[in-house]
């Protein structure tokens, strides 16, 4: 199961991340834009989703993601830690949301970062 040191050690190894603390908790920027935080007592994380997929997910996986209520209005979803498979999939998640936080010349020069395995 992963945990906050995981979470740390695999944002930060991603281009051109940078954690900050903000509203008292760890957030993790690529190029100063956020795509983690790292909120209640660390057994979670929220990041990025499209409102489209971040509904589904928390629909179909409720044991493991689901929607905090200050950020329903915001393309963020919540990812309970202890439901995760391993550190794979922590890093799928946390490559998918820097995917959406990050600038197209980061994109360009990383472009299978964060996608799918191709096959």
């Amino acid at each position: 199961m992963p945990d906050a040191e995981d979470v740390r050690r695999i944002a930060l190894s991603l281009p051109d991340t940078t954690e900050k603390i903000a509203w008292s908790m760890p957030t993790f920027r690529v190029a100063g834009k956020m795509f983690a935080t790292l909120p209640e007592e660390e057994t979670s994380i929220a990041v990025r989703c499209p409102k489209e997929e971040r509904d589904e997910l928390a629909l179909a996986e409720p044991e493991k993601f689901w929607i905090a209520d200050h950020e329903a209005q915001f393309a963020w979803v919540r990812v309970r830690l202890a439901a995760l498979e391993d550190d794979a999939e922590l890093r799928d998640i946390l490559a998918d949301s820097w995917r959406q936080a990050a600038p197209t010349r980061l994109l360009e020069a990383h472009p299978r970062l964060g996608l799918p395995p191709a096959g």
